[in-house]
């Protein structure tokens, strides 16, 4: 089985461990992993922001870097909805590139989900001694629903102890551009985050998209020490 790695723009920019992490995982069960360093940004935040000539210029630059992959993989639900659900719409209007974006879409998987679902991992053969507590992003939970691969294989690794996490429903406040735009509004919501995490009495934030990841860590090292993973 070949997996070619998407890392998205967060994890290359400020979490390069994790696509080595992700590498590793993938290789201990036996997948053969390419990187290609043609992939750009998913196009996502120009998406987002109303720039839809940009983001479809994007779509069909990673359409045809990951055209010819067996299995594409990403550790982001956020830039995985993306492909999976707006690169088809984003390239409707060329019966083409529409088929080669649906091509595409089918065959890339979170981290997680292509854990679970492809791989049917059911022992990760991985232990870590601490309470923890895991946060759902909104484009992995809602977007994928995506909410038991994660807690499947956490629940595998030994000598973790999982807390649940008030309104785990909740959005940390990221959002991309949101965070940015409307500051006010996203620094409230991460407050809130934040206590709920602090509720737990858990000592490491887990989560799958480094977005939140980033969000909330930011704001964890000016309230309290906790690491995040």
């Amino acid at each position: 089985m070949k997996v070619s790695l998407l890392i998205t723009c967060l994890s290359d920019v400020f979490f390069p461990h994790v696509g080595q992490s992700v590498v590793e995982v993938l290789e201990r069960y036996g997948v053969e992993v390419d990187f290609s360093q043609a992939q750009t940004c998913c196009g996502q935040p120009a998406y987002n922001s109303g720039y839809h000539k940009d983001a479809r210029k994007a779509a069909k630059h990673m359409v045809e870097v990951f055209g010819d992959s067996e299995y594409v993989v990403a550790p982001s639900g956020s830039c995985v909805a993306m492909i999976r659900h707006y690169y088809p719409e984003l390239l409707k209007d060329n019966a083409l590139w529409y088929k080669r974006a649906k091509a595409v879409a089918e065959k890339t998987y979170e981290f997680s989900e292509f854990l679970v679902r492809v791989l049917k991992v059911d022992k990760v053969d991985a232990h870590l001694r601490t309470t923890a507590t895991y946060h759902h992003s909104c484009h992995m939970s809602r977007g994928l629903g995506l909410k038991q691969e994660p807690a499947a294989l956490l629940s595998q690794v030994e000598g973790l102890r999982m807390e649940e996490l008030p309104y785990c429903q909740d959005c940390c406040g990221f959002g991309g551009t949101f965070a940015a735009k409307m500051s006010a509004i996203s620094e409230a919501m991460v407050d809130e985050k934040i206590k709920h995490i602090e509720e737990t009495g858990a000592n490491v934030l887990i989560g799958s998209d480094m977005g939140c990841l980033m969000n909330i860590g930011g704001r964890l090292r000016s309230h309290i020490n906790m690491s995040f993973r």
